[in-house]
């Protein structure tokens, strides 16, 4: 990304939270010496990204060894820096359509409010508790809707499965004796109706605190195949998720923007307004 790129994409990503800040019903932002903060401070700002430490983070089943070393100190060389060695799907992290389709865009085809986006939080704990490969329904979906409102366009809309306590851990993958993963994840067909119904158009996302939008078991990965189109992205591995609302939040997306890349290990934060506040349960 060049210099004026990365100029445009923070004025636009000011201009957006401002918007968000205007749309909870804030003051505009104070650039007066006296008061000394703005409307900005009364944002909550959630991190949804586990930490990166290889002695801790869960990885899928065949993807690249993560591993972080040391490779100067200050007593030897004067400055401390560590080698990262991952794939690009490394912890919580997110997926561009290059990821499942050739020819697709990919992370530095993306624009920057291809990475912020409103958030909705769908709660299945207590159904994903009892089975493990449940999948999230259309039915779920509008309930939801029933409660909250209409689902945003262009939302990421996210399964709060309770997945992201096991983090860490074998329970996380859930392997079975052949092997085979068991996370819940989104039905198909619900993937298919935030499509045809625009909740998910040009952009947007599915997010969940498992390895993917897609349930364990469907080694087809169709969910993601349909969702990676356009400009539409997922968000895997979140945590924190009862820190945000379950709507009125955003989700911004951080990490590198690496050269045709299907996505990146990042951190992923929530934006709260103030008239919004999750249960902070996990």
């Amino acid at each position: 990304m060049n210099k004026k790129n990365v100029i445009v994409a923070a004025l636009l990503g000011i201009a957006l939270l401002y918007a968000l800040i205007l749309s909870a019903g804030a003051t505009a932002p104070s650039v007066t010496a006296d008061r000394g903060t703005s409307a900005l401070d009364k944002l909550q700002l959630v991190n949804l990204a586990h930490e990166n430490n290889p002695k801790r983070t869960s990885g899928f089943p065949g993807d690249p060894k993560f591993t972080l070393t040391t490779s100067f100190t200050v007593p030897d060389d004067g400055f401390y820096l560590q080698y990262v060695k991952e794939g690009e799907h490394t912890g919580t992290h997110w997926a561009a359509p290059c990821h499942f389709r050739k020819g697709a865009a990919c992370a530095d085809d993306l624009k920057p409010r291809d990475l912020f986006l409103p958030a909705v939080v769908v709660d299945v704990r207590a159904k994903a508790a009892v089975d493990a490969d449940y999948e999230v329904t259309v039915a779920d979906l509008k309930v939801f809707e029933s409660r909250y409102g209409r689902i945003p366009r262009g939302a990421a809309v996210i399964a709060w499965t309770g997945w992201g306590r096991k983090w860490g851990t074998p329970a996380y993958g859930n392997l079975d004796s052949d092997g085979d993963l068991h996370q819940p994840g989104f039905s198909l067909r619900s993937v298919r109706w935030l499509i045809r119904t625009q909740r998910l158009g040009r952009r947007g996302a599915l997010g969940t605190d498992t390895f993917g939008p897609d349930p364990g078991t469907d080694l087809n990965y169709r969910a993601s195949s349909l969702l990676l189109q356009r400009h539409r992205i997922d968000l895997e591995n979140l945590i924190r998720l009862g820190h945000l609302p379950p709507i009125g939040a955003h989700v911004l997306v951080g990490g590198p923007i690496n050269h045709k890349g299907s996505g990146s290990t990042a951190t992923i934060w929530g934006l709260v307004p103030p008239s919004s506040r999750g249960s902070e349960a996990e």
